[in-house]
């Protein structure tokens, strides 16, 4: 005889809610990371606009991607793994009062479920966030990162 188990599933709006404070959180992670390159690409055109001004800005531009998009993507990934491994909430979640958790167990992502949901997170984000629309069509309201690492965001 096999069990169900009922789990009070998060509402989408939640989610969505707590999605944008952690964004916001770690956009904020990263501007206080990297002020002093971003002034030195906002001071130039602090003046009068030239064509040696903007080729500064493009210049700048081209060196901050270059130099700091792997290190952004490991802020995120690192943020939501350690966030979600400890306790299952990351602090929007926590604000909305929304958990991940197992399937398997119903306690909070093992270190390596909180990775991999971590990774496939950020891929989802990379494929114009496709894998978090699965979550208006599943059952269990699941994103891809959520189906794929075997976990659920309840209400807490």
């Amino acid at each position: 005889m096999s069990e169900t188990i009922t789990l009070p599933i998060a509402s989408i709006s939640k989610r969505m809610s707590a999605f944008i404070i952690d964004d916001l959180v770690v956009a904020l992670l990263i501007f206080i990371i990297f002020y002093e390159q971003f002034m030195q690409i906002v001071l130039p055109l602090s003046g009068e606009i030239t064509v040696e001004s903007i080729e500064i800005f493009q210049n700048s531009m081209h060196q901050f991607s270059v130099n700091n998009f792997v290190l952004i993507i490991a802020l995120k990934i690192l943020y939501h793994t350690v966030f979600i491994w400890q306790n299952g909430m990351t602090l929007g979640k926590y604000l909305t009062k929304i958990k991940v958790v197992s399937l398997d167990t119903e306690l909070s992502p093992s270190l390596n479920k909180a990775f991999l949901r971590a990774l496939l997170r950020i891929l989802s984000e990379v494929v114009f966030y496709l894998g978090f629309l699965l979550a208006f069509f599943l059952p269990l309201k699941q994103t891809l990162h959520d189906k794929l690492s075997h976990c659920v965001v309840v209400d807490v």
